[in-house]
């Protein structure tokens, strides 16, 4: 069930009846992002190589029967040209990516394959779109060549990392670059923008090598979850935060061209900058009978960063986008969807997905957001 106040928004009414393209929609953030343009009225055409993970928050949505599901791999170029010849979506959000540091120290080619040749050919399949429509690239804060300094990194600091994730994230930004000022002028039919966001949490979330998931899969067994960095410093924010900034950048970019080839941060306030070891005690607070065991001095696998962090006074000034929720309602809202999986089986996932955006929309209409009027 949809918010009465936002169907009657100007983001609810440019998303109604169009079509929606989104690469990556089986992985977490698609499949809240595919739910909510589905409930907006979007017809949507899903892209992914496969089901990432078992459980699958896009599979217990079951939204088969309300979505064009295709599983491809988006490095096979000809049949992605063909997907969005036959399809001509009016929006595009390319979330597809290998999305885990871990897994690129283990897969560095397969990793850059995905993350940077693959944004090219998402950037080829445009070239050839004959009709006007928004793309949203998805990158991630890992974009940034982290110094780890206190302040947060602005749109235009310097793009670089020393993993694999990070240095292929980055080089995808260099090459959407490139293509806009190669082959999208301002004037012409497609309209590009950027968006960062990084350690989004939420309900749905089964991916490995995350703190979310790995607390939630250990305690549901009632085991200790092994904590490699506890200290590291985030800033923490729910997986609906940057979902609204992507579609408010869309929704801007529909509108007009002032901000084409544009990218923006989508994160927390500060006051969302906690370690490992507090979000996890904040999570046993709606969990009951946790436990937790620091490894760190024993862990030997690729180091982690103390700190990363965004300043996102650009989304503020030119979007009008802040975050909605703060730090415990973000843990309470993740924690209990979880809870809610795994205490009620018969539930509903996909309402119990809606009910979790229709009270974001409230809040973020109570405070006024640009995206909700």
């Amino acid at each position: 069930m949809r918010d009465a106040l936002f169907d009657k928004s100007l983001l609810f009414n440019q998303f109604k009846d169009a079509k929606v393209l989104i690469t990556g929609h089986t992985g977490f953030k698609g499949s809240w992002l595919t739910k909510w343009v589905n409930a907006m009225g979007s017809k949507v055409i899903g892209i992914s190589l496969d089901i990432p993970s078992k459980p699958s928050h896009f599979e217990s949505l079951d939204l088969k029967d309300n979505l064009k599901d295709i599983r491809l791999d988006i490095n096979d170029l000809v049949s992605l040209k063909s997907i969005f010849a036959k399809e001509q979506p009016d929006f595009i959000f390319h979330m597809a990516a290998q999305p885990i540091v871990k897994e690129s120290f283990k897969n560095p080619i397969r990793t850059w394959e995905t993350n940077t040749f693959g944004t090219i050919n998402i950037l080829e399949s445009l070239r050839e779109l004959d009709k006007s429509a928004v793309a949203i690239f998805i990158t991630s804060d890992k974009c940034y060549d982290n110094l780890e300094w206190p302040w947060g990194y602005r749109e235009n600091d310097k793009l670089g990392g020393p993993d694999p994730y990070s240095a292929s994230k980055g080089a995808a930004e260099i090459a959407i670059s490139s293509y806009v000022r190669t082959y999208f002028p301002p004037n012409g039919n497609i309209k590009v923008g950027i968006g960062r966001a990084g350690n989004v949490i939420g309900g749905g979330d089964w991916a490995t090598y995350r703190i979310v998931p790995d607390c939630i899969r250990a305690w549901a067994r009632n085991d200790a979850v092994q904590l490699r960095s506890p200290n590291a410093t985030r800033p923490w924010q729910h997986v609906l935060e940057p979902l609204s900034g992507y579609l408010a950048l869309a929704s801007s970019l529909y509108e007009n061209n002032d901000l084409h080839g544009e990218a923006f941060n989508f994160g927390p306030s500060h006051l969302n900058d906690f370690s490992v070891f507090d979000l996890v005690k904040k999570m046993s607070e709606f969990w009951e009978k946790v436990k937790w065991e620091d490894i760190s001095k024993d862990y030997l696998g690729p180091k982690e960063s103390s700190l990363l962090k965004l300043n996102c006074d650009k989304a503020s000034s030119f979007l009008k986008w802040s975050p909605v929720w703060n730090f415990p309602e973000t843990i309470e809202s993740t924690v209990n969807w979880y809870k809610d999986y795994y205490e009620n089986p018969d539930s509903s996932v996909s309402q119990l997905t809606q009910n979790q955006i229709n009270l974001y929309i409230k809040k973020a209409s109570k405070m006024g957001m640009l995206w909700t009027k």
